[in-house]
């Protein structure tokens, strides 16, 4: 009996133990294994940082929806008493909507493949060839980027203004063919960084098979060069839509009107498009409210939500892949 009495007394103490090693596991975590504790403050930690940015989006898209009446009634919040698309279409109309669009697209497109081609081709030369000034050249493009560009916009004005490109796409295509364009040294910088990992031994493996420089970069380092072409694609092509005040500037023009215009542009001025819209329309407009002016924003951003949601898996796996190492 007293043999009995001991065994139980000594399990006892041993499984709550074995409880308070779970518990702490559990909540602590391992070293393999993250605790709850952690993965409920890294969760929360997300979900509001996620919120903050969702916020303003979620409310732009809930009022573009509303009507007057909805804007007006305080017990409506988030969902519409019904959905409003004439919003959509008085919008639209007032910006001219398809016609800013294309042009949009040739303002941002036509630009970013020059920066394509220019940036890659510097990038590469500053990545695979040593020579004098090297470092000189890399200091200029690095200071190049730090100077504010306000400081360059009247002597780029006037130059311009005597090639006479003003109001005209050439004074965005011929900077970003010389390698000068929006946010260009940036770009330089992620093609010389990501060419850098490309193993040198099948660049010494070509040259030995006969192949010249231009070669090696068109067959090998390009080829492996698609997640940097990607990631410079997308941060260009979105830096030169949404840039309204140097459009205005040089493509749109300050004195004379070019006719070029964008959605950005349109959204800007979207007052006063739509009190011309309102006088001229045939139909019952109402006068503009908040709604409008959401819908309006939403269908100046909608393309570039459109292209990151379709382009998204490749612009990760590109973000991923210019962090492999090399020789």
């Amino acid at each position: 009996m007293q043999s009995d009495i001991s065994v139980r007394d000594v399990k006892k103490p041993a499984a709550k133990r074995l409880t308070k090693d779970k518990v702490r596991k559990f909540l602590a975590g391992t070293r393999t294994k993250n605790g709850a504790v952690k993965t409920v403050a890294v969760y929360a930690l997300l979900i509001c940082i996620g919120f903050i940015y969702l916020y303003p989006v979620l409310y732009m898209v809930s009022a573009s929806f509303m009507s007057l009446d909805d804007l007006l009634d305080s017990s409506i919040k988030w969902i519409p008493g019904r959905l409003n698309v004439s919003n959509y279409v008085q919008a639209g109309q007032s910006m001219n909507f398809w016609k800013s669009f294309r042009q949009s697209v040739l303002i941002a497109g036509l630009p970013t493949l020059c920066t394509l081609l220019s940036c890659s081709v510097i990038g590469y030369g500053l990545a695979r060839f040593r020579f004098p000034g090297n470092g000189v050249i890399m200091g200029i493009i690095v200071f190049s980027f730090v100077l504010p560009g306000q400081v360059l916009m009247i002597p780029t004005y006037v130059m311009y203004s005597e090639m006479k490109i003003l109001g005209t796409l050439w004074s965005f295509i011929l900077p970003a063919l010389l390698g000068q364009g929006l946010n260009a040294p940036i770009f330089i910088l992620i093609f010389r960084q990501f060419f850098r990992t490309v193993p040198r031994a099948l660049i010494e493996a070509a040259s030995i098979d006969g192949a010249g420089y231009f070669r090696s970069f068109w067959r090998i380092s390009l080829p492996a060069a698609v997640p940097a072409f990607i990631t410079v694609s997308l941060f260009s092509f979105v830096w030169y839509w949404n840039e309204s005040y140097l459009t205005e500037l040089y493509v749109h023009g300050v004195l004379t009107d070019s006719g070029w215009t964008t959605l950005v542009l349109q959204l800007r001025a979207f007052a006063s498009n739509y009190n011309a819209y309102q006088v001229t329309a045939q139909s019952g407009a109402t006068s503009l409210n908040e709604a409008l002016k959401m819908a309006g924003t939403l269908l100046a951003v909608l393309p570039l939500l459109i292209m990151y949601f379709v382009l998204q898996k490749y612009f990760t796996e590109s973000i991923d892949r210019t962090g492999i190492t090399g020789e």
